[in-house]
């Protein structure tokens, strides 16, 4: 519910009036004394769905040239009347299909206020990239959504959709501007951060060290269902947004698609292996695209259209491409995806069966006690290195399996060469006596 005051010029009581009284709404009107050009002050409750129409029929009466209207919350409103209103718009909203949506001017509102001015975003942008590069490297879940938490990356997708949708230029502009700074400036934190952990020997790990650890590596190559959480992130922004309802654990769950990523393309140029962070970096890309794409759809599909009837076919003809330009891009990045998706079975299948192959060419008495198998491409991964630790019994001689085991690997690597070439995975075999005396 809605209480709305509206700000009555002279000359204009009697046509206000009409309307409310046409949509049967209850309304209190108080003299205006100021001296300046209104009449009156006219308050009446609202429901939500119920905001934007008859505003819209305000308007026709020539209200908003020559006053101002307020729009504050309502907790309780006691009236038969007002029920029957609420009811009756329900109705209409739901034959409509735009459901329980707030008005356009208060859309606006709420998205303009969720844009942050520069400074705090940037700082804030810059303490969560770094918040999320430690948890990375300490392998911390709990770090990494705590970075999560305290991104501000809601505000600006929302509003470059909602500017678009109802031709706001100048907000949609500042939404894209917002977004491009902080994917930019999340980089550069991540990597000044992770410079400096690496030049004071705070985190003192090798390249491939570092991409061994499982919050990094996992997002090394994003698959095609990482696309799911940028795709239920922009629908679910846009909605909250639009019910009115708090955008907070969105805001979360837009950041998750975001920040985690953003700081392994930090840590990927800290260490000298940009090459290696390619699958991360795509995966930024694709999620900001898939944000705004499906925020984009889902305002327009709620009904929102811009203030003026005449700027609709222009605000259409911008949804409508900018929906296409960033489909366009999304489905070539989401090739990427599909390929990194194609290329982790791939190696999945080559690792299990590499496994049963040095198993079955051990002897009894010997056991397979690691795997560890470095991969390089892009976007389809092949194995260049793989550590082999077998264990065997401290009194007797390490099993001569090397020369086989290095045959196998290279027989079963997948071919980086077509069916024609040959793979070359450089085999290190480690043993290790195990005694398996009980003690």
């Amino acid at each position: 519910m809605r209480l709305v005051q509206v700000m009555v010029p002279t000359g204009k009581r009697e046509a206000i009036l009409d309307v409310l009284d046409e949509e049967d709404v209850d309304y209190a009107v108080s003299d205006e004394t100021s001296g300046r050009d209104y009449a009156a002050i006219v308050t009446f409750p609202l429901p939500t769905a119920a905001v934007e129409p008859i505003l819209d029929k305000l308007r026709g009466v020539g209200i908003e040239r020559d006053a101002y209207t307020v729009i504050v919350q309502a907790e309780i409103v006691v009236s038969e009347r007002f029920e029957a209103l609420k009811e009756r718009y329900e109705q209409e909203e739901e034959k409509n299909g735009n459901g329980d949506r707030i008005a356009r001017e208060e859309l606006i509102a709420r998205a303009d206020e969720m844009a942050p001015t520069v400074r705090p975003y940037v700082l804030m942008t810059a303490v969560s990239a770094i918040v999320a590069t430690a948890g990375l490297l300490l392998d911390s879940p709990a770090v990494v959504v705590g970075s999560m938490v305290i991104a501000p990356l809601i505000g600006p997708a929302m509003a470059a959709s909602v500017g678009t949708v109802v031709d706001d230029r100048e907000m949609a502009l500042r939404g894209v501007k917002l977004q491009a700074l902080g994917g930019v400036l999340a980089i550069a934190a991540a990597a000044v951060f992770a410079i400096l952990l690496r030049v004071t020997n705070v985190v003192p790990l090798t390249t491939e060290e570092v991409f061994a650890i499982g919050e990094v590596r996992e997002r090394l190559a994003p698959d095609v269902l990482s696309l799911v959480i940028a795709l239920g992130a922009g629908a679910a922004g846009a909605v909250s947004l639009a019910s009115g309802v708090s955008s907070a654990l969105v805001g979360v769950m837009i950041a998750a698609a975001l920040v985690p990523p953003t700081a392994v393309v930090g840590i990927g140029i800290a260490w000298g292996a940009p090459q290696t962070v390619i699958g991360s970096a795509v995966l930024v890309l694709v999620n900001i695209l898939a944000i705004n794409l499906v925020a984009l759809i889902v305002l327009w599909r709620m009904g929102y259209r811009p203030k003026l009837w005449f700027r609709e076919d222009e605000a259409r003809s911008a949804t409508i491409k900018r929906i296409a330009a960033l489909a366009a891009v999304l489905i070539l990045l989401t090739g990427l995806l599909g390929t990194f998706t194609y290329s982790s079975y791939r190696t999945a299948d080559f690792e299990t069966d590499v496994t049963a192959a040095i198993e079955s060419e051990l002897p009894p008495e010997a056991t397979l006690l690691g795997l560890d198998v470095t991969y390089e491409g892009f976007p389809l991964q092949t194995p260049q290195r793989a550590v082999v630790t077998v264990g065997y019994p401290p009194t007797s001689t390490p099993p001569p399996v090397a020369e086989t085991i290095r045959d196998r690997i290279n027989e079963l690597a997948p071919n980086p060469m077509g069916p024609f070439g040959e793979s070359d995975v450089r085999v290190e075999i480690r043993y290790v006596g195990v005694d398996t005396a009980n003690s």
